[in-house]
């Protein structure tokens, strides 16, 4: 990170990390700290620990931290079992020809073995001779990668793989490039071909190639292994900030997926927040080339306050089990680039006031050094508390004292121009802004405002309630996620 400093670049995009740490033990965190320093804008990797909450990594809050989530593409495949139920799967394994030949399933969990755990078809672990000529029904291992599942198959005469995914999964399929037919699918569709196979003596299934699909009104969905907030280092940071395409991504590759040396072909597919992470990265690296004047905060604010929280069928963004996102799975939202570039307002985090930030963590002297490079003597700085840095979202914990932090806001919009606030929060939180309409009269104007939360409920600790608060002009929309954790009086 430093080479590429002394390089003078203008965006980092770093699909690394994965754990939650102090910033000041954080490599990523201090390099990225340096970088932001000298207006290089740092886009991370949320991490691939979800759908468990209190894993996101990168928290730091001069770090975008990108979520992964699906797009209306799909790679798509079927399996027809023998009672003509049909369950849709994806791969990138795609043959030249595909047709509907039903051949006999086979149940890897009824092989026993002493060695091997067969029922994740595990290499070496399919011994018996009655799989050839067969489609193999396996367990998704995450000890295993799915295309090493699909050659123990194809090594012991397997004709097919149906691969079950685990429940933590959901909807979120993999399209993996397969060295035989196969598919993966939802941890019930697989207990329902199981079912299937349990209640003949002659299973049979076919599985049909349908291409790329294009369409998914429930797109973008939130991937299942997209890590989740809130954020371990940080709680009054909301963190993943936002999020982007990372399941299915297909893209330029090295070589040949199937170490074919006679083709041009290579391209692979991949899934992770490794995927999204750099489509943030390009997307700010068109707003930096639209904006050459804009921090890398305010690149940050202008993809944050225009996320879209609809998908394509205009319904809440879903999450792997087809319910609601909350605001720890997408934080403000899904990025909208050509929103982006004309957010109206920022909230461009002035530089300086991460050392008051870092001080009221209570770190040592020593660890906020750490970080800057330099001593700090933190007797010396008024610390504020963590939801009072000048971020585009909120995230507090709320007992029996209001809180009142304050933001400042810069027009980027029209210069001559009126906002006006709405909120939206559950009732057990009361948000007062003041004031309530923010008029501007140039462009790069800053005003600032304050907002007041107050409890409204003695009953014990609420999870965290979620809402928003909302600047509405003639012609922007700028909206900012509030995370509120109601703590018992």
């Amino acid at each position: 990170m430093d080479a590429a400093i002394d390089d003078g670049v203008d965006i980092l995009s770093l699909s690394l990390g994965g754990s939650t740490k102090p910033f000041h033990d954080d490599n990523i965190a201090l390099g990225a700290y340096s970088a932001t320093e000298r207006g290089i804008f740092v886009s991370c990797s949320a991490g691939n620990s979800g759908p468990f909450s209190r894993t996101v990594a990168n928290e730091a809050p001069w770090i975008l931290t990108v979520g992964a989530s699906t797009h209306d593409r799909k790679l798509k495949v079927t399996v027809k079992v023998g009672n003509k139920e049909e369950f849709e799967g994806e791969s990138a394994y795609h043959p030249k020809t595909s047709n509907s030949t039903f051949f006999t399933l086979f149940d890897s969990g009824k092989i026993v073995s002493e060695k091997f755990d067969a029922q994740y078809c595990s290499p070496g672990s399919l011994t018996d001779p009655a799989i050839k000529g067969k489609i193999v029904v396996c367990l998704r291992s995450s000890s295993h990668r799915r295309v090493d599942q699909g050659k123990a198959v194809k090594d012991a005469g397997g004709v097919g793989m149906i691969l079950i995914n685990e429940q933590q999964d959901g909807v979120t399929k993999s399209a993996e490039a397969h060295v035989l037919p196969a598919l993966d699918v939802s941890d019930a569709d697989g207990k329902k071909i199981l079912a299937y196979m349990n209640s003949t003596s002659d299973p049979v299934a076919a599985i049909t190639f349908q291409g790329t699909i294009i369409g998914d009104k429930n797109a973008p969905i939130v991937a299942s292994f997209s890590s989740r907030g809130p954020s371990v280092a940080s709680p009054g940071i909301l963190k993943p900030d936002i999020i982007g395409p990372g399941v299915n991504v297909l893209a330029a590759w090295p070589n040949s997926v199937d170490n074919n040396k006679n083709t041009k072909s290579t391209f692979n597919v991949i899934s992770g927040t490794s995927m999204s992470c750099p489509h943030l990265s390009g997307i700010a690296a068109l707003l930096k080339s639209a904006h050459p004047d804009w921090s890398p905060a305010a690149i940050k604010s202008a993809m944050m306050t225009t996320a879209d929280t609809l998908n394509l069928a205009n319904n809440p963004i879903l999450d792997e089990k087809l319910l609601p996102a909350d605001i720890s799975a997408i934080g403000a939202g899904h990025v909208n680039p050509s929103r982006a570039s004309d957010p109206g307002l920022i909230y461009d985090t002035p530089f300086e006031d991460y050392v008051p930030y870092l001080c009221g963590m209570n770190y040592t002297n020593r660890e906020v050094g750490k970080l800057l490079q330099r001593k700090v003597d933190c007797s010396e700085v008024k610390s504020i508390p963590e939801a009072q840095l000048n971020y585009p979202s909120f995230s507090i914990r709320l007992g029996s004292t209001p809180q009142t932090y304050t933001r400042t806001v810069t027009n980027v919009g029209d210069a001559t121009s009126s906002y006006k606030v709405e909120i939206v929060l559950p009732k057990e939180v009361v948000v007062k802004v003041e004031p309530s309409q923010l008029n501007f009269s140039k462009l790069n104007q800053k005003l600032t405002y304050q907002v007041t939360f107050s409890k409204t409920t003695n009953s014990s600790d609420i999870d965290v309630v979620e809402g928003f608060l909302k600047w509405n002009s003639n012609r922007h929309s700028v909206r900012s996620p509030i995370a509120v954790r109601v703590l018992a009086i």
